[in-house]
């Protein structure tokens, strides 16, 4: 997908963020983007300020963990647009906390959110965009945290699982004329910190029971996060990384190369386990 202009994309969790920085790019580029997202007041104010520059978008209010409001989305997007080449499955959440501090309803939100919806979006819209047979594109966002899962939390588990479906897809999907990138971002200025402000209510069970701590060693880390949150690059500047991963098939869009050394030690890890039995004979 070399020549983007006149394209159309669907992009969730579009109205800030990663999404919006995506979205951006997209429409820049001469891309037709219809953003979706949970947030319909943030929603309607990205949309608006996106149309003062003069470009093609439009927007879709739907809760992505849930298969038929994104299914209206599709419907959506068809009725605007009449197609669609780019999807684009952002939406995502920060989640609970570490082993120790485990919900049932915390993991139910996580993987409804970071994993089911990326598959919802690609059992929707896959076939949508191979339907007018002129090629498209489908970009997945994990996260760096989806290649080095350095502690227990869900958020982590759901991101490994959006890299695997994406390595899957891409094998899949290139003799359709589909191209599937996996965006694995480091720290971005976002929101991601604040997720609970869209906790649904059948989720409600996640929130955690009274305020956050604000001594000891979580409240460090919660801390050390959100301050290389805040410090985090530009949405924008992702947005344009993803847009020339789209442009030149990247199989992995990457933001910086902070994580690199433990990724690569990552890496010798495992090759020192296949070094360990490559002389065995195993049992049969």
């Amino acid at each position: 997908m070399k020549d983007l202009r006149g394209k159309i994309a669907f992009v969730t969790g579009a109205a800030s963020g990663i999404g919006l920085g995506i979205a951006t790019a997209l429409a820049q580029a001469g891309v037709k983007v219809m953003l979706c997202d949970i947030e319909q007041e943030a929603l309607a104010k990205a949309v608006e300020r996106l149309k003062q520059t003069n470009v093609d978008v439009e927007g879709v209010r739907a809760d992505v963990s849930l298969k038929d409001e994104l299914a209206a989305a599709a419907d959506a997007i068809i009725a605007r647009y009449g197609k669609v080449h780019i999807l684009v499955n952002n939406a995502g959440i920060g989640g609970v906390g570490p082993y120790g501090l485990w919900t049932e309803a915390g993991w139910d939100w996580t993987i409804a959110v970071n994993l089911r919806a990326v598959v919802w979006g690609v059992s929707i819209f896959g076939p949508l965009i191979e339907k007018h047979r002129e090629g498209g594109h489908i970009v997945s966002t994990a996260s760096i945290a989806g290649l080095i899962s350095r502690n227990s939390l869900p958020y982590n588990v759901t991101k490994y699982g959006v890299v695997a479906l994406s390595e899957g897809l891409r094998l899949e999907l290139a003799p359709r004329g589909i191209g599937v990138s996996v965006l694995c971002p480091g720290f971005v200025h976002t929101r991601i910190m604040d997720s609970m402000r869209n906790l649904p209510e059948r989720f409600a069970a996640a929130r955690p029971p009274g305020p956050p701590p604000v001594e000891g060693p979580l409240a460090e880390r919660l801390k050390w996060m959100r301050d290389r949150n805040d410090a985090g690059v530009d949405p924008l500047y992702v947005g344009e990384l993803v847009r020339e991963g789209i442009e030149n098939d990247w199989p992995y869009i990457m933001t910086d190369a902070e994580y690199e050394p433990v990724i690569e030690a990552r890496f010798a890890s495992i090759k020192e386990a296949f070094d360990r039995i490559r002389d065995r004979t195993p049992r049969r």
